[in-house]
């Protein structure tokens, strides 16, 4: 079976929640996708049957007498049966923070009630996808190990497809117009390539790092891929806790990517993509996320993609000329980003699609 249909029929789904109702509503809407639902009513009896059944993902309600969703998570992500499998979090969503500490626990999304079917089964559908591909990779780290040479650079590049077809997916989440990864993956390709002409980033930049960051940019968002949708694209202002929400793809991409090392120079590109999925959204003078990271201490492939993608949305669908783009970048040089490769982007920008 290929990598882009795999079988969700008859994969177990528990489901955990104090009140039958819901219990009962999401048995059915689970049902209807062909999977198979087992039920607990608290955190104790969920433990238990996750260690009998080990289910493919588990969908929790937060407030729950006794052991509530957060303490049953910490339990399951610290058993090595389920330390990977995903958990959905059940949420009134009348309190953003129990969503912001149910990612920071682990947990990979969250489903508001009421439930809506087809909201309910998109998002199973998604992390159930997500899980079985992690897990092939992680099959394909194992083999690696013992695969000769040849089978090796056919594997990495098994890798590096089932990566991009995430991103795709995480993209296809996001408001983006469909060749806005390919833009900014040849644009900071060609930026690279102007950086190493230049005397401050010569020793830098190989020719190996120009190809390896083109590779490694269309996963910058890769995170998204566990950010609710409707977050991605909603066009009113995103209130404090909802920019927490979106602004964690960021730890889900490098979390995600993290788990992919293997003894070979595969290493190089997981690295890069990490880097740039970890910090693209850092700022110049520290005022960026997820580590306030400032200068020098942002990773270098993800001070050139901050860049290119300030760029690259700004010329998007037209909205501004490359001149237009660039002016408005001039105001933002040595706060938002490097002032040096600011310069080095007006110089070349000529060149950049």
């Amino acid at each position: 079976m290929g990598h882009g249909a795999i079988d969700l029929k008859g994969e177990q789904i528990l489901i955990v929640d104090d009140v039958e109702t819901n219990r009962l509503v999401l048995e059915e809407i689970i049902k209807d996708m062909g999977c198979s639902p087992v039920l607990a009513e608290n955190g104790e009896q969920a433990l238990q049957m996750a260690k009998e059944c080990v289910p493919k993902l588990i969908l929790t309600d937060i407030s729950m007498p006794g052991m509530d969703g957060y303490e049953l998570c910490r339990h399951l992500k610290h058993d090595p049966k389920t330390t990977h499998t995903p958990i959905i979090f059940i949420s009134a969503f009348d309190d953003p923070m129990d969503i912001v500490e149910g990612f920071l626990l682990g947990g990979e999304d969250y489903i508001t009630k009421p439930f809506i079917p087809e909201v309910v089964q998109a998002r199973v559908g998604v992390h159930l996808r997500l899980y079985e591909a992690k897990n092939e990779l992680m099959e394909m780290n194992r083999r690696l190990q013992i695969s000769v040479s040849e089978q090796l650079k056919q594997m990495e590049l098994e890798k590096k497809n089932i990566l991009y077809a995430l991103a795709n997916i995480a993209l296809q989440n996001s408001d983006y117009e469909t060749d806005y990864m390919e833009r900014l993956r040849r644009n900071c390709g060609i930026l690279a390539q102007g950086m190493q002409l230049s005397p401050l980033f010569e020793d830098k930049i190989s020719d190996s790092y120009v190809d390896t960051i083109e590779l490694a940019t269309p996963l910058c968002d890769i995170g998204n891929i566990g950010v609710p949708v409707e977050l991605l694209k909603k066009k009113e202002s995103l209130s404090e806790e909802e920019q927490e929400i979106v602004q964690n793809h960021t730890n889900i991409g490098a979390r995600l990517l993290s788990d992919l090392y293997v003894n070979s120079d595969y290493n190089e590109f997981i690295s890069t993509a990490i880097d740039i999925a970890r910090h693209h959204h850092e700022n110049w003078d520290g005022s960026g996320y997820p580590e306030r990271l400032r200068e020098q201490k942002i990773p270098l492939a993800a001070q050139i993609v901050a860049v290119m993608e300030r760029y690259t949305n700004l010329t998007e669908k037209g909205a501004r000329s490359r001149e237009e783009a660039l002016a408005v970048m001039k105001e933002e040089a040595g706060i938002k980003f490097n002032p040096d490769i600011y310069t080095i982007c007006c110089k070349i920008s000529r060149q950049f699609c």
